[in-house]
Parts: structure tokens; C-alpha cells; sequence
């Protein structure tokens, strides 16, 4: 089996809490990240948005756009906003390669409102995410028509949050809303990952080898406390640096024979943990697991034809 490991820019730069961001370039955070290992790495805010621009600094560093969030609407929105607001970034992401768009829930999300508590998140009823799951397919599919693939990103602080609301996802959506499967983010909202992927291996196409620090989730006071003050105490890790398991978690892919990309993505403040460090930390757990899975890992970043 085959598999490929990338990084998020999230751990140089973070969107919603710049304070906790290097001042490095593109270049620099593309330099860092290959050298540790990986030869993917997800969009962020730093990435020129023409693709003529965007290939020739990736072919530098010998690494591939891997995916890249994109701010969803539907829960409250209608197909065609979200069709025209995604219309460009398709383009883009067609024209460097990328598998797919990671599709994040946010209407109505407090993942990046510092003064919202955990507790505040958005609820559905199970009877909301029949006509959610309705336009999410709808809108899955036509994205794949249109040559790119979505991938669904269940995230704290959405309503797509809990190990339930995952599964009351998959079960309203159909083939043409893919999951990724992200082990941090379920941790942190108190679900399995194992027992996730024993239950919808069949549509994740995109993992996140996020890692928590459990310690720090557990004294979390969710009536007072954001998802962003979590991650400013540390709530997130790589791989190899935190609580989960992902000997366990890897074994559990490799038995499905999930095949493509499992990104590491952990935003923490560099100034306390250095991207770099932490990306060769990451990088040596998720080799020495892939090998006990029986992965081969592809090496080779840019493709050369």
C-alpha cells in the first residue's frame, strides 16, 4: 500500500490567531517542511492565488499542493453562493494538481470566535441534516464534475463537532460528500477515532494526523474557555508529541487499505514549538508507524514529467 504524507502552514502561520505565527515566507515554510520529509502541504494564506506563480515556487521545493480548506456555507446558504465562491479555487487547484478541497462547515461555527465558549457551539436537531446532507451531496457532486473533489472536515466549533454528529453526516450524505477523517478534532470532541474509521472507511478520502495533548483538553473550562483559547494553551500536536495513538490509528487505515495522503496539521505557538522541530518529530512517528503498517511512503515531492 501506498501512501503520502504532507503538513499544514497552519504550524507557521495561523489565520485565525496571528499572534501565534512565524514571520517566514512561502519559500521558507516550504523549505522547512521538505526537509523534515514531507513532500505535501495543504493551502494557506501565504500561497500566491495564480497558478503560473504558484508551480514554479512549488517545483523549487519539491512539493505538491495536498488540499486546502475552503469555508463552507450551506447549513444556512444556497448551492449557488457556495458554487460561485468555490468556482476559483477549483480553477486553482486543478491547474497545480491538488487531490481535493477540504470542505469546512461555517455558518454559524465559533471555532474562530475568541469570546465564544465551547459549550456555545451550534446544535442541529438530526432532523436538520437530512436537508444539510441533501445539499452538501448536491454540492459534492457538482464540485467533482467540475474536475475537483471535496473532502468534509468535521471540526470543533462547527456543527459537524462531535463523533454523533460525523455519523448523522455520513448517514444524510451521499457518495458525493467524501469524509476526512481527522483523529485530533474528533479526540477533542470526545469521539473514537478507531471506531470512526471502522465506520465510515469507505468514504474518507483525506486524513489529518492531528495530534491533542489531553492534559490540556481535560482542564479546559468549556463554559468559559474558546476553541481558540485551546489552542493558545496547546491543545494540538504532532504526532509522536501528544496522547493519541497512531500505531493504532495508521493500522486501523492500513487495514482498509486506505491509499493517499495523511497530512499533519497542528497549530501551536511556534515561538514555543518550533515548526521545524516539530515537523521532524511528526515526520519520524508517522514513518516508523506507516513501516509497521506495511505503507510505502512515496517520496518523491513535484512530480518530474
Amino acid at each position: 500500500m501506498k501512501a503520502k504524507l504532507g503538513m499544514s502552514p497552519i504550524a507557521w502561520w495561523n489565520d485565525d490567531l496571528v499572534e501565534l505565527s512565524e514571520d517566514v515566507s512561502l519559500e521558507e515554510c516550504l523549505r522547512q517542511s521538505r526537509s523534515a520529509g514531507f513532500t505535501g502541504m495543504e493551502f494557506g494564506r501565504r500561497f500566491p492565488k495564480d497558478p503560473k506563480v504558484m508551480l514554479p515556487i512549488l517545483k523549487e521545493a519539491d512539493v505538491t499542493l495536498c488540499g486546502g480548506w475552503f469555508s463552507g456555507l450551506l447549513a444556512d446558504g444556497e448551492l449557488a453562493a457556495d458554487k460561485d465562491r468555490i468556482a476559483p479555487m477549483i480553477e486553482l487547484f486543478k491547474a497545480v494538481n491538488a487531490p481535493c478541497i477540504v470542505y469546512g462547515e461555517t455558518a454559524g461555527t465559533i471555532q474562530g470566535n475568541r469570546a465564544a465558549p465551547l459549550s456555545t457551539k451550534r446544535v442541529f436537531e438530526d432532523s436538520q441534516f437530512k436537508s444539510y446532507g441533501r445539499k452538501l451531496t448536491a454540492f459534492g457532486e457538482w464540485c467533482a464534475e467540475q474536475g475537483m473533489p471535496l473532502s468534509f472536515h468535521h471540526h470543533m466549533g462547527t456543527v459537524v463537532e462531535t463523533e454523533h454528529e460525523v455519523d448523522m453526516l455520513m448517514k444524510h450524505t451521499g457518495e458525493g460528500m467524501p469524509l476526512l477523517l481527522d483523529a485530533g478534532h474528533l479526540a477533542f470532541a470526545g469521539g473514537d477515532p478507531l471506531r470512526a474509521i471502522d465506520k465510515h472507511h469507505k468514504r474518507i478520502t483525506h486524513v489529518h494526523t492531528k495530534d491533542v495533548r489531553m492534559d490540556v483538553i481535560n482542564k479546559l473550562d468549556r463554559t468559559k474557555q474558546s476553541f481558540l483559547d485551546a489552542v493558545a494553551l496547546g491543545a494540538f500536536t504532532v504526532p509522536g508529541d501528544g496522547s493519541l495513538d497512531f500505531e493504532a490509528i495508521v493500522k486501523k487505515f492500513a487495514h482498509y487499505k486506505y491509499e493517499g495522503w495523511f497530512v499533519v496539521e497542528a497549530e501551536q505557538d511556534p515561538k514555543k514549538n518550533s515548526p521545524l522541530k516539530m515537523a521532524q518529530v511528526g515526520h519520524k512517528e508517522l514513518m516508523r508507524v506507516m513501516t509497521l503498517a506495511g505503507y510505502k511512503v512515496e517520496t518523491m515531492g513535484f512530480p518530474t514529467a
